[in-house]
């Protein structure tokens, strides 16, 4: 029994009564998004519904980060609609099942650490981007499917649905000032859902926007010819697919490590959606990734464990069987409130409070990520848009800072102390601070305080080594490090370098 525990990381003090009662949260967030996302690609309602069971079930028992939760998103399903529309679902099972193969690789490869290169102003623009998203997504179920299509609530219809949402924020406000042994997303939902089946409020239900009623997740081998071609045309769906997924996932693992001030395995969780999602292709789900929104409506009711994540999942598998008839009578309005109070969690409030004390770039690029993330609903663009922005400021200020302290010893000797990094970005910079034709015959060039980088830097030397040589002057390399010295010698053809052994300190000098 205790390696079963051990298993499942229940070994950890776990509030039993908590995880039940937030998977129930979890499940009843999770269902009208899965719907609305499924029905956004073209795609079954039963196949979202199918994906977050799948998804959730099996990231709970095999992810790296207890606590987060996992389902048919909406940032996967959109890279498929393309596909969806022209070659039909069974492409879009078989490209599921291929991204999710990839997933697997980066985590094997131990790739996921990668997502440590994402700077905290992405980091705010990717979380405030998602909050506006979540809360914007709410504004659409204020519309009503029509034979024209749809149009916004309006009169009795519109003022009963505005009421209910309003009283379930002000329950999900107030509730846990009375007790938190109950998860209050949960409260207001069941509160919401007996008003009105009491009265016989007349207002949008589950039911209004989709059936989810069906049987167990069929095996189902795609009906897709195994060749070549067909690989071609899921291939570039099936990456983007992949990275999305991945992104995502592993920057909501970043944020749940920071709510809980535990560490989550990135590679492992890349292992658990990918597995999840080959499942999805096999057996008719729309695949996913970690759900941000989910998360935190699990988080907020005190989960901290994986118990929360299966029993969330086990609970829509039940409600597909059994339920439907129960769950399709759920009012919106409780869910839209719910999902608001979770958007209002989810913003970085604090990004506000210290935007006039971070630097001006940092500010920018937090910004255009969220104005990404909202205007494209593409978490993966906002988010390397976010990471090149941030890399290349920091190639620039970091260009700016390298200097040389310029000296000539008692031997006659110039000495160039050089501080910081020689990198592509600085080496124009670099090569300027040298007077080639006024040195003496002897010039030491010292990296104690800097490091040679790369190529650039290399290449840089070496021209500075043949002006030298030109001039008939010799120039001398000190104290490089281990790994400069390694970089310069693998480039042997383009520059020479020969390490000499000093009593205090070691010459690398160059002479083409």
């Amino acid at each position: 029994m205790k390696a079963y525990l051990n298993l499942f990381d229940f070994s950890q003090k776990v509030n039993y009564k908590t995880e039940v009662l937030a998977g129930f949260t979890v499940a009843m967030t999770m269902i009208p998004e899965s719907l609305s996302f499924a029905i956004l690609a073209g795609l079954s309602p039963l196949t979202g519904l199918y994906a977050a069971f799948l998804m959730g079930l099996i990231t709970a028992v095999l992810g790296g980060r207890p606590g987060m939760v996992s389902g048919g998103a909406g940032a996967t399903v959109v890279v498929l609609i393309a596909l969806m529309q022209s070659h039909g679902v069974e492409y879009v099972f078989a490209a599921v099942a291929l991204a999710g193969l990839l997933q697997i690789m980066i985590g094997i490869f131990r790739l996921g650490k990668f997502i440590r290169l994402v700077p905290q102003p992405v980091m705010y623009g990717f979380v405030n981007g998602l909050a506006i998203i979540i809360f914007s997504a709410q504004i659409a179920q204020f519309r009503i499917a029509t034979v024209e299509g749809s149009t916004w609530l309006t009169g009795s219809a519109l003022w009963i649905m505005l009421g209910l949402v309003a009283l379930t924020i002000l329950i999900v406000i107030l509730f846990p000032k009375i007790t938190k042994a109950v998860p209050a997303s949960l409260v207001a939902i069941i509160v919401v859902f007996l008003i009105v089946l009491g009265f016989g409020i007349d207002t949008k239900t589950v039911k209004d926007i989709a059936s989810i009623s069906g049987g167990f997740p069929p095996f189902h081998i795609p009906a897709v010819p195994f060749n070549l071609d067909m690989l071609k045309i899921i291939f570039p769906y099936s990456l983007v697919m992949a990275g999305v997924g991945l992104i995502e996932s592993l920057l909501t693992m970043n944020v749940v490590d920071e709510i809980t001030g535990t560490k989550g395995r990135g590679n492992k969780e890349a292992i658990a959606q990918g597995t999840a999602n080959v499942v999805n292709g096999f057996f008719t789900g729309m695949g996913g990734c970690a759900m941000i929104a989910q998360s935190f409506v699990n988080l907020s009711a005190g989960s901290r464990a994986r118990l929360s994540g299966i029993i969330a999942a086990v609970t829509i598998l039940i409600i597909i069987l059994f339920g439907a008839p129960i769950i399709e009578r759920v009012p919106m309005a409780a869910l839209v409130g719910v999902m608001i109070m979770v958007a209002i969690g989810t913003f970085e409030w604090g990004s506000i409070r210290i935007i006039n004390k971070m630097p001006r770039h940092d500010v920018i690029v937090g910004i255009l990520v969220a104005a990404i993330t909202v205007w494209l609903h593409n978490l993966a663009l906002a988010v390397l848009m976010g990471v090149i922005i941030s890399a290349l400021v920091f190639a620039w200020e970091s260009a700016k800072r390298i200097r040389a302290r310029k000296y000539t010893d008692d031997q006659g000797i110039k000495h160039y102390e050089i501080y910081g990094p020689l990198f592509f970005g600085s080496v124009t910079a670099f090569l300027e601070k040298f007077d080639v034709q006024n040195d003496p015959s002897d010039v030491i060039i010292d990296f104690r305080e800097s490091r040679v980088a790369d190529m650039s830097a290399i290449e840089a030397l070496n021209k500075l080594t043949e002006r030298y040589h030109k001039a008939n002057k010799t120039l001398h390399l000190r104290h490089l490090s281990e790994d400069c010295r390694l970089l310069l010698k693998n480039a042997g053809a383009v520059i020479e370098v020969n390490v000499m052994e000093d009593p205090s300190y070691k010459v690398a000098s160059g002479r083409s």
